[in-house]
Parts: C-alpha cells; sequence; structure tokens
C-alpha cells in the first residue's frame, strides 16, 4: 500500500485529521470530490460572469469555536490564518428602526442595555457570568470522545471517575441549571429572565442556528452554552471572528500545513465506494473505477452518505442501517449571497458605528414569530417571514471584491428541505427575491444595490457540498442526537462496524461548526487503536 491512511472529503475535520495523523508518521492521501479543498468552509466568487473577482465565504461564514488546539498545532498563523474579532458578537436591527448590539466590552454592554432594557442590565451581566461558568464544565469534553460504555467494567469505572471529576466543585444549583440548559427551552429561558422583548431577540439571535426546532422547543436552551465555549488562539469565551480572506483562508491554511506534513491531496477525486473485505476495510474506488487501497479511511462525510450511498448494504449490520437512516437530516437553512455596488444603510445604525462595526446585522423576528417560521417550514411550506443573519464581509477585508463592490452574505432560517408545493428548483429565485424584500424593509434601496445574487436553498447545500438533506451540521443538534448518541447510539467514538473504517465529521461528537474537534478527536482514536 503506498498509502497508510485515506481520508474521504478535504473538509476542515478532514483536513485536521489528516495532518494530525502524518505527524505521527502516517502516509496520508486525502480525497476531495470538488476541485476546491475545503467542503463548506471556501471563499468563492459569487458570479465569475457579472462579478469577477468579487468572492465570498459561500456556506459557513463566521469563525466561532476554532479550536486553539488545532490552530496552535498546524501553526496556522504560520500559513496565513488572520481572524478579526466580531465586535459587536451580534447586532439586531428592528422594525422600529433601532439597531441593539451584543458587545464584549462591558462598560459599551451596559451603554446598550441602559438604552434599550434599562431593567435588565443587572439580570443580564448575572446571567453571562452564570452561563460563562457552566460553559466551563462542558469544555473539557470537545477534545475527547465519549466513554466507551461497552468495555469492560474497571474502564467503565475510571471513565465515570473521570466525568465525575469534572463536576467536583459544582454546586448542586449548577448542576440543576446545567440540566435545565441541557433539557429546558431557549424562549421559556429568556422570558423567565428578562423584560425587555429586544433583549429577548438579540439572544436568540445568538443562540440558535441551523438547528431543527422553533426557540420554545426542548433542548434549544443548550445554543446559549455552546456559543460560550471559547474559541481562537486566545481561548476567548464566546470568541467569533471574521476571517481575513473568508472562511476558505482556514482550510487553506489547514492544505497547507498537511502538505508541509507530507499529506497528499487529490480534488476532482470522488469516492464512488469504500471496499472492504472480511469486515475490515480495504481502501477505496473513485468513481472512475480507480482503486486506491489502505489500512483505515476517515470519512468525513456525513453518516447517511458514509454508510447508505458509500457503503454497500451488506457490508454493515441492518440494525445499523436502520439508526443510520433514521438520523435526522432535512437540513433547515439557506445561504444568499450578495454582490453589491452600495453598503447597505440599515436604518437606525447609530452614525457612531465603525465600518467594522456595522459588518454584521441580523434580522430577527420575536420569539412567537420564530416559533411560527419554524413551525411553518416543518408542514413543508417556505414562511413569508424569515431569520436573516447578514455579515458585510468587504467591511472588515476589502480584499475580497474591487472598489465599488461590497459583499454580502446572508444565512437564512427556517425553511423546509422538501417543500410542501413543488421542490427547490422551481423556488430558488423565489427565495432569493423574499430574502432581498426583508433586508430592503431594514436597509431602503438595497435592492437597487444588487449587482448580483447566488441562493443556495437546502438542496443546493447537498448538491454542491455533498452533504445529505443540506443539513450543515451533518445530523441535527439536538440532545438525542448528541454525545452517546451521536452518529448512533453504540458508536460515538469514530469507530464504525467496519475494522479500520472512521467517521472523522460533523456527524460525530461534538458536533458541526468549523471547530477541528471531530477530525482531531477522530485522528486521536486512530492512534490509541493503532498503539
Amino acid at each position: 500500500m503506498s498509502h497508510d491512511v485515506i481520508v474521504i472529503g478535504a473538509g476542515h475535520n478532514g483536513l485536521t485529521a489528516a495532518a494530525y495523523l502524518a505527524r505521527a508518521g502516517l502516509k496520508v492521501i486525502v480525497l476531495e470530490r470538488r476541485d476546491v479543498v475545503g467542503g463548506c468552509a471556501v471563499t468563492e466568487e459569487v458570479d465569475p460572469v457579472r462579478a469577477p473577482g468579487c468572492r465570498v465565504s459561500t456556506a459557513s461564514y463566521i469563525a466561532s469555536m476554532l479550536r486553539p488546539e488545532v490552530i496552535r498545532d498546524l501553526k496556522l498563523g504560520s500559513y496565513g490564518l488572520r481572524m478579526v474579532a466580531c465586535e459587536p458578537a451580534v447586532q439586531a436591527a428592528f422594525e422600529d428602526g433601532t439597531v441593539m448590539g451584543w458587545w464584549g466590552d462591558r462598560a459599551r454592554m451596559r451603554a446598550e442595555l441602559e438604552r434599550f432594557a434599562p431593567d435588565d442590565v443587572d439580570a443580564f451581566f448575572d446571567t453571562e457570568a452564570e452561563l460563562q461558568g457552566l460553559a466551563a464544565y462542558l469544555q473539557p469534553f470537545f477534545l475527547e470522545p465519549p466513554p466507551d460504555l461497552d468495555a469492560g467494567p474497571f474502564t467503565r469505572l475510571a471513565a465515570a471517575l473521570r466525568l465525575g471529576g469534572r463536576f467536583r466543585r459544582a454546586r448542586g444549583a449548577e448542576l440543576a441549571a446545567l440540566q435545565g440548559f441541557l433539557t429546558g427551552s431557549l424562549g421559556d429561558f429568556v422570558e423567565r429572565r428578562f423584560r425587555s422583548e429586544k433583549l429577548q431577540r438579540l439572544i436568540l439571535a445568538n443562540s440558535l442556528y441551523g438547528k431543527h426546532g422553533g426557540p420554545y422547543a426542548p433542548g434549544t436552551a443548550m445554543g446559549l452554552l455552546f456559543h460560550l465555549l471559547t474559541g481562537g488562539e486566545d481561548r476567548q469565551p464566546g470568541f467569533q471572528g471574521h476571517v481575513l480572506g473568508g472562511m476558505g483562508a482556514i482550510t487553506q491554511a489547514m492544505a497547507a500545513a498537511c502538505r508541509d506534513l507530507g499529506v497528499a491531496i487529490r480534488t476532482g477525486a470522488a469516492v464512488e465506494r469504500i471496499d472492504q473485505a472480511g469486515g475490515r476495510v480495504r481502501g477505496v474506488t473513485l468513481a472512475g473505477g480507480e482503486s486506491i487501497a489502505a489500512r483505515w479511511v476517515l470519512s468525513n462525510a456525513d453518516p447517511k452518505h458514509t454508510f447508505l450511498t458509500l457503503c454497500a448494504p451488506g457490508d454493515l449490520p441492518e440494525r445499523f442501517r436502520a439508526d443510520v437512516a433514521a438520523i435526522r437530516m432535512d437540513g433547515p437553512c439557506a445561504k444568499v449571497n450578495y454582490v453589491l455596488d452600495a453598503e447597505p444603510r440599515v436604518t437606525g445604525m447609530p452614525a457612531d458605528r465603525s465600518r467594522a462595526e456595522r459588518s454584521l446585522f441580523t434580522l430577527i423576528q420575536t420569539l412567537p414569530r420564530a416559533e411560527d417560521c419554524y413551525n411553518a417550514a416543518r408542514r413543508g411550506e417556505i414562511p413569508e417571514d424569515l431569520w436573516v443573519d447578514c455579515v458585510l464581509a468587504s467591511n472588515i477585508d476589502d480584499t475580497l471584491a474591487p472598489d465599488g463592490r461590497h459583499m454580502l452574505t446572508c444565512f437564512v432560517q427556517y425553511l423546509p428541505y422538501r417543500p410542501v408545493a413543488g421542490g427547490w428548483d422551481q423556488h430558488r429565485e423565489a427565495l432569493g427575491e423574499r430574502v432581498t424584500a426583508i433586508i430592503g424593509r431594514y436597509a431602503p434601496g438595497f435592492a437597487e444595490s444588487v449587482v448580483a445574487r447566488c441562493v443556495l436553498t437546502p438542496l443546493d447545500l447537498e448538491r454542491r457540498f455533498g452533504i445529505s438533506e443540506g443539513n450543515i451540521f451533518h445530523g441535527d443538534l439536538a440532545l438525542e442526537q448528541m454525545y452517546l448518541r451521536r452518529p448512533v447510539p453504540g458508536w460515538a467514538r469514530y469507530r464504525t462496524p467496519i475494522a479500520g473504517l472512521y467517521l472523522c465529521g460533523a456527524g460525530t461528537h461534538p458536533g458541526g461548526g468549523v471547530t477541528g474537534a471531530p477530525g482531531y478527536n477522530a485522528a486521536q482514536q486512530l492512534l490509541r487503536d493503532r498503539d
């Protein structure tokens, strides 16, 4: 064999896993279906014909929980990775022509609260401190596999003692609060804590991205804790960053690190089949018929694509295949990317906001309307009133577009994966027009500034990036699909029923986002198994 390890997919987790395995002395090849590395973390032209040279983060668009260990170990800074903290981290525009930011600077946040939520100032800072304390208990779980429940009794006891030790200093009230956040609803929590509707909406804007369930669904309060986990090179709690060069700069840096470690990366190399014999992986076969042998294979594809498409039905236990088929996917979001000839002028944006401080704004509904939006999408309807998160990336990074052009990327939810009336090929442009009209309500004249637009529906996300049902997290981030149950019960430690085949993508613990944690954990698991 000319390679020890094959990694399927050059997304950020696949590249992370490849780099760690190569550091350990293994010969690794990464096979990428597209002609560009990066998976969903790519920077691409919106429309090369109408707007050449105008680039944007096509899918993922803000760096939040990228693991400091990955940044350090792969020396991503030496390969050009630069991130600028979002300040404010979130900014909500409201129908009455006001704009409220969530600032990291305590004095500035206090002033914002006194303006919009004077009765909630103390409650906000008390809650923020509580959330940061609780998030710290979850932090160590990110870079380790879930415990092995099938191990011997002494191994299970040791794991239980280690997990229990994580909470040895926790007070009873903290444990109760942690349980509440993991199982309760975001809507109920913020309505209990805060009087101001605008503050409630600002918190909603930062806590419930890309997952199933409106703000009143059980388990949605968990998002409050996840977004306060550390990220970035300085391990900053709740870090959110603009990536200079777009999100593709992360994966380009990772790819450069991989190459320097001896990793071979092939693009335009679609894997058609994972080969196995006698229950042991043997390599892969490409779409063109070429076979590549390796002792180990890591799949950065989502679980459904890996096990239901790339593996033959007879290669896996029927119960396992049924569990994989039952993973909840049906992605509820879309992206709409724009090239503009003028910066959107959001009504009520304070005059003292710098270009960087005007670089993001969320058009967020009230909690009940967000719940209605989700319920409509669940019925297969395309809601009239959508949640639109906007990032004006060119306000931070002028290398993304030539003079006179501005780059806006918009994350849109909630949407059905399967519209009840017609398909997404029929509704794509109507969705783009709807998002354009919504932005225009808050930024008059917006529609007239559009030079080019690219709409990526849930179906387009599936087609372009190869993610089943367009789910950006490779499976819903709900409690019943997390930790010991991710991707399916009994297989939460990156291994699979085929010996030597591992999962390393967002469909494994700890889940989605551009973190690098699944890739790191899968590589470490393989190395432990090898030794």
